[in-house]
């Protein structure tokens, strides 16, 4: 469960002691069940929908952001994976980003700010493959796909994977 909350974000309930066990209990991953949530109400002595509903007002209060999978891409054999870094027209990335992120290839896609003379590059897509050969097919696909919009574009492949964690509680 990735649940950190962002700083902008104002909570509008503080959180009860079932609350801070649910996020404990999950800080980690769901559990690895047929009906996980199932498995937490009983863990916690409560029904399943009582979870569901805790889990919906601290997303609604920004106490957490979301639940996610946080896939490990070398476990699954994508070994390939690059940040492709695309220099596209600012009036159109609200229309192109959806576009990419919407491919079953890129696990994720957002603006990020030019650093001109250097970077020129406002949107990022995380392509995975197999390995860099594939990854490349299909930056050339998303290359495609932007046609006379893609002003240029680089590929960074990984060289590890970095540890994905949310919300950590030490009580």
């Amino acid at each position: 469960m990735n649940s950190a909350a962002t700083p902008t974000q104002q909570t509008n309930s503080p959180i009860d002691e079932i609350d801070r066990a649910l996020i404990q209990m999950t800080q980690h991953g769901l559990p690895l069940t047929p009906r996980p949530y199932h498995t937490l109400a009983e863990w916690l002595g409560i029904e399943s929908g009582e979870v569901v509903r805790r889990i919906e007002r601290m997303v609604a209060d920004g106490i957490i952001r979301r639940i996610g999978a946080v896939p490990n891409h070398y476990a699954l054999g994508y070994r390939g994976n690059g940040m492709s870094v695309w220099n596209v027209p600012a009036e159109k990335i609200g229309e192109l980003g959806p576009r990419i992120g919407a491919l079953d290839f890129v696990s994720h896609c957002y603006q990020r700010p030019r650093r001109l003379p250097d970077w020129p590059y406002n949107l990022f897509a995380m392509v995975h493959g197999r390995d860099r050969a594939e990854v490349a097919d299909k930056v050339a696909q998303i290359a495609r796909l932007l046609g006379a919009d893609d002003h240029g574009h680089e590929v960074l492949f990984s060289t590890r994977i970095l540890k994905k964690t949310g919300l950590r509680l030490g009580i």
